[in-house]
C-alpha cells in the first residue's frame, strides 16, 4: 500500500510538474487564463510573475517528491542536497510570484485569501525547513518539508477537485472559490497525520537527512 501510494504521488507530481509546458504551445485563453481580462493578460509584470510561478512551481513539484526517498538519501546524499537546494530556490521564487498573482485570483476575495494563504504557508514552511537543517535539526527539517511539499502538492489536488466541483456545482467561479482552500487545507491535514504517525515510530530517519 505504501509503495503504491508512493508511485501514485510520483506519477501525479511528474505529470502536473510538466503541465506548465503546455502554456508554451497553446492559445493564451487556455485553462484559467480564459477567465482573465485582456488588460491583465497584457500586463508585463503579471505575465512575468505568472510564468515564473507555474514553471518554477512545476519544477519544485517535479523534483520535491524524490526528497522523501530514504534510499536516495542514504545512497546519494550529495544529490539529495542538490535537489533540496533547487527545490528551495524554486519555491522561494514561485511562492513570491504566487503571492503576487493571488491578488488577481478569479473569484474575488475568497480566492485571493485562499491562494494568498497557500503561498505564505508554502514560503514559510520551506524557509523554516531550510533554517532547521542549517541548524542541524534534522527531524524538524523533515517534518517541515512534509508540510512544504503538501502545500506544493496543491497544484495536483487543485486539478483534481476543480473539474469535479465544476461538474457537480455547474458553476466554475463558485467551484474555484472553494478549491482555493480545498486544494491545500486537506493536504496539510494529511501532512499532520503523516508526521504524527512518524513520531510514534522508532527513530528511523535520524541519520538519513
Amino acid at each position: 500500500m505504501k509503495k503504491a501510494s508512493w508511485v501514485i504521488i510520483g506519477l501525479l507530481s511528474i505529470i502536473i510538474g510538466l503541465y506548465p509546458v503546455i502554456y508554451l504551445f497553446i492559445d493564451r485563453k487556455f485553462g484559467l487564463l480564459g477567465t482573465k481580462s485582456v488588460e491583465l493578460l497584457s500586463n508585463n509584470v503579471w505575465n512575468i510573475m505568472f510564468y515564473a510561478h507555474i514553471f518554477l512551481g512545476g519544477l519544485a513539484l517535479l523534483i520535491g517528491w524524490l526528497q522523501f526517498s530514504k534510499k536516495l538519501r542514504n545512497k546519494y546524499m550529495t544529490l539529495h542536497r542538490r535537489i533540496g537546494e533547487t527545490y528551495i530556490i524554486s519555491v522561494l521564487i514561485s511562492g513570491i510570484c504566487g503571492l503576487y498573482i493571488a491578488f488577481f485570483s478569479t473569484g474575488g476575495a475568497t480566492s485571493v485569501f485562499g491562494f494568498g494563504s497557500l503561498a505564505l504557508i508554502w514560503l514559510i514552511s520551506t524557509f523554516l525547513a531550510y533554517k532547521s537543517i542549517r541548524n542541524g535539526k534534522i527531524r524538524l527539517h523533515e517534518n517541515l518539508m512534509i508540510y512544504s511539499y503538501a502545500a506544493c502538492f496543491a497544484a495536483v489536488t487543485l486539478r483534481i477537485w476543480l473539474p469535479l466541483l465544476t461538474i457537480v456545482l455547474n458553476d466554475f467561479i463558485f467551484a474555484y472559490r472553494i478549491v482555493a482552500w480545498l486544494c491545500w487545507v486537506p493536504n496539510l491535514f494529511v501532512a499532520y497525520l503523516i508526521i504524527k504517525n512518524k513520531s510514534q515510530l522508532p527513530t528511523i530517519y535520524k541519520n538519513n537527512a
